[in-house]
């Protein structure tokens, strides 16, 4: 069994607690909640991967928090990284007409 992380039930993601590999199947268990994935990339310690689908342009939530905006569509078991997340925290930029940093 593979051991995973995920905060709250309405999180996109999960996070590895040590390396997977691609293919493997993944059980996540998050309150009530359990997910079963099939990995479509290897992931490594530390680094997310998707538990529901995530649309181009859509907010992605990583412990309760949105984390990024996905840039492209994300499918359940693929690894959510830098090449498919455009950051939004600690962005004074993407703060908003009303917010001056």
């Amino acid at each position: 069994m593979y051991k995973t992380v995920m905060m709250k039930p309405h999180d996109h993601v999960a996070i590895a607690l040590a390396a997977i590999p691609e293919g493997a199947v993944v059980h996540v268990i998050c309150d009530s909640q359990t997910y079963t994935v099939q990995l479509k990339d290897g992931i490594e310690f530390g680094h997310k991967f998707a538990v529901v689908p995530i649309a181009e342009g859509q907010d992605i939530l990583k412990y309760g928090e949105v984390i990024g905006v996905a840039l492209s569509d994300i499918e359940i078991g693929s690894h959510v990284h830098v090449h498919n997340v455009e950051g939004k925290r600690g962005r004074g930029d993407k703060l908003g007409d009303s917010v001056k940093p």
